[in-house]
């Protein structure tokens, strides 16, 4: 079933290819032949999958990257979220940027479920994922003449990060669905959103909180039902896609739980990010940004609002109908403005 998934996807995408951008002198059909040809490419063996070699002081490991497409001055960088995920979150790329010929790859940090999953805690921090990033870059060939980096929710923390150290490698910077603060991100949870639920039910949980039975089954069924399906993603569960469910059940709760907490209700017990704050330095952030908010998610949208105005060059995209996982129930506002930020930076119209 996933092969005919594959195969569906890309006769979709030859169906598509006149409408995609072309270079002057080149007729479509050959722009779209090279953006799906890997042809000369060091990767067509494996049909773009990449393991690349990640050097730690605790010893080398392999992360699991799959390059889609061809394209020399668009190349986008997928960061995801949990920590601890996996790039299975966005699998819904491949409805949209094909036909808009953007290259983009597929990337599993280490100790998600496609690359090596170390059994050590103290792999588990922001500065070791920020290196793991640049030796991907390296890796992958990504340079400021192309490389465009999107992180959402933690791969949001994760993108800022590496920016405020390595920005000079950067084309552009895509920050989604997540603020700049932890601890302004908690009290958005606290007293915002969770108000907004049924009073009994908040209170339920709270309690389970405060006596940190984060364990309790019912805790997470609560979240789920009263809070996952309004904040972050807003579909039933039973209309939840696939590949959401694919990532849930992938996830790698040590690296989750050790840097995250239980929950998507704030950061949780001693979790290591429960502190991490760059809000005063935003205005270091030169390169091209897009911020992405949503008016449900678990973020404040007006503090993503802000970020966008805080860098140096910013853009803010609003998602009047999303939540945390906007790429799906806001898809096409995500999209569009995501794909115009990419060429408008591209074409240098930004």
């Amino acid at each position: 079933m996933k092969a005919f998934a594959s195969i569906f996807v890309f006769l979709c995408f030859l169906w598509s290819c006149q409408d995609a951008p072309k270079e002057e002198g080149k007729s479509d059909n050959t722009a779209c032949e090279e953006y799906l040809s890997f042809e000369n490419r060091d990767d067509q063996f494996t049909g773009g999958i990449k393991m690349i070699p990640i050097t730690t002081d605790k010893g080398t490991f392999r992360v699991w990257t799959k390059r889609i497409g061809n394209n020399p001055t668009i190349k986008v960088l997928l960061l995801h979220g949990g920590p601890g995920m996996t790039h299975e979150l966005y699998e819904c790329f491949d409805g949209y940027f094909p036909q808009e010929g953007i290259e983009y790859i597929y990337y599993d940090q280490l100790g998600s479920y496609y690359s090596d999953q170390p059994d050590d805690l103290s792999l588990w921090t922001t500065e070791r994922f920020v290196e793991e990033v640049e030796q991907v870059r390296k890796a992958l060939g990504l340079d400021a003449s192309n490389f465009y980096l999107l992180g959402q929710s933690w791969g949001g923390i994760l993108a800022m990060e590496y920016a405020f150290k390595y920005q000079e490698h950067l084309k552009g910077l895509v920050i989604s669905n997540m603020m700049s603060s932890v601890p302004e991100y908690n009290a958005y949870a606290q007293t915002v959103l969770g108000p907004q639920m049924d009073p009994e039910i908040y209170k339920e949980i709270k309690a389970m909180e405060d006596a940190e039975d984060f364990a309790n089954p019912r805790y997470g069924e609560l979240l789920f039902e009263h809070y996952y399906t309004e904040h972050v993603l807003r579909m039933p569960p039973d209309q939840w896609p696939e590949a959401v469910m694919r990532a849930l059940k992938h996830a790698n709760n040590q690296v989750y739980v050790h840097m995250q907490g239980y929950s998507e209700f704030g950061i949780t017990g001693d979790a290591t990010l429960k502190d991490w704050d760059v809000k005063d330095r935003m205005k270091e952030i030169r390169v091209p940004t897009l911020v992405i908010g949503a008016q449900h998610d678990t973020m404040d949208p007006s503090h993503m609002e802000w970020m966008s105005k805080e860098v140096q060059n910013g853009r803010y995209l609003y998602c009047p109908n999303g939540s945390h996982l906007s790429q799906y129930d806001d898809q096409k506002t995500y999209f569009d403005g995501v794909i115009r930020f990419v060429n408008d930076v591209d074409q240098k119209n930004f």
